[in-house]
């Protein structure tokens, strides 16, 4: 299935993204996250992979890809990096991909890596544009309504983000952030420079102090004054903090519905169980907006 008719045929899609394991052995837990996962029926469910793109971790996210579609029945959207890639690599990847039966992507440069060598693309944009060459696969991209960290303004992302939807993406998934005035604003940029594109909103639901205070600082999302005073009250209470985290992605995800999102995107840190409750929250409203009798 061609991911991008599902924006035509619903007003709000929802998705999930999960990661391989770093070990091996935590695959059995991997397998108990999908089914939980897809207890919650999500349209499609990206697979990410590590920074640099190692052959090994290419084999993973291509080997869950087809896992999620073969034996769950889900649509697959595995990640797909470019910055330390050839051409030939990238084409491989994509006949591989093709033979599973897999014919949705997600293009992105990547993370740079220190003391890598330097590949073919500088760009998500020329990976877009080999991908539409080689023909076959609909095309997702990323965004990023705070800004590509790199980027010297938020326009001139947005600037680079047109020519990437020019060479061919189809609809694009969000950059978590907390802040919803932040998405709106970027969102209403984007359609005045020409970008028609769906855009699915990132949101990642708080649930360890530690680790969201280390995504913050590698994708510069902002912490808005109720979410920072969240995890300074209940930081130290990892159940507490989980809980009240979940609380502020559904607030975040309803505003978000009310005001026409064309998406949800929900990056569950293989976490089934705050997937549940988040989704659960909204289930209602997503039927509201989706089902032919709500």
């Amino acid at each position: 299935m061609n991911l991008s008719t599902l924006y035509e045929q619903k007003k709000c899609v929802l998705s999930f993204e999960v990661f391989p394991p770093k070990k091996t052995d935590d695959v059995r837990g991997l397998y108990r996250t999908l089914e939980g996962l897809h207890d919650l029926a999500p349209d499609y469910i990206s697979v990410t992979y590590g920074a640099g793109g190692s052959g090994e971790q290419r084999q993973q996210t291509v080997h869950l890809a087809d896992t999620i579609k073969r034996e769950y029945g889900i649509e697959p959207l595995p990640h797909l990096t470019c910055i330390n890639s050839t051409r030939e690599t990238v084409l491989a990847l994509l006949d591989e991909l093709a033979a599973l039966g897999i014919d949705n992507v997600l293009a992105l440069r990547g993370d740079r890596v220190e003391g890598a060598l330097p590949g073919a693309f500088h760009y998500a944009s020329e990976l877009v544009e080999l991908i539409k060459s080689r023909g076959g696969f609909s095309v997702a991209g990323a965004c990023y309504p705070e800004g590509h960290t790199e980027a010297p303004s938020l326009e001139e992302d947005i600037v680079h983000l047109r020519r990437k939807v020019d060479a061919g993406v189809s609809h694009l998934a969000s950059q978590l952030f907390f802040d919803n005035a932040a998405f709106y604003s970027f969102e209403k940029k984007a359609r005045a420079m020409g970008i028609t594109v769906p855009i699915a909103a990132g949101i990642m639901p708080v649930t360890n102090k530690s680790q969201i205070e280390r995504m913050v600082s590698l994708c510069g999302a902002s912490l808005p004054d109720k979410l920072a005073g969240i995890i300074d009250k209940w930081g130290h209470n990892k159940a507490a903090l989980r809980d009240a985290g979940i609380a502020y992605a559904v607030d975040q995800i309803v505003d978000l519905m009310a005001s026409g999102v064309q998406g949800i995107h929900l990056y569950t840190m293989n976490s089934p169980y705050v997937a549940k409750k988040v989704v659960g929250s909204v289930q209602k409203l997503l039927c509201d907006l989706n089902c032919t009798e709500a």
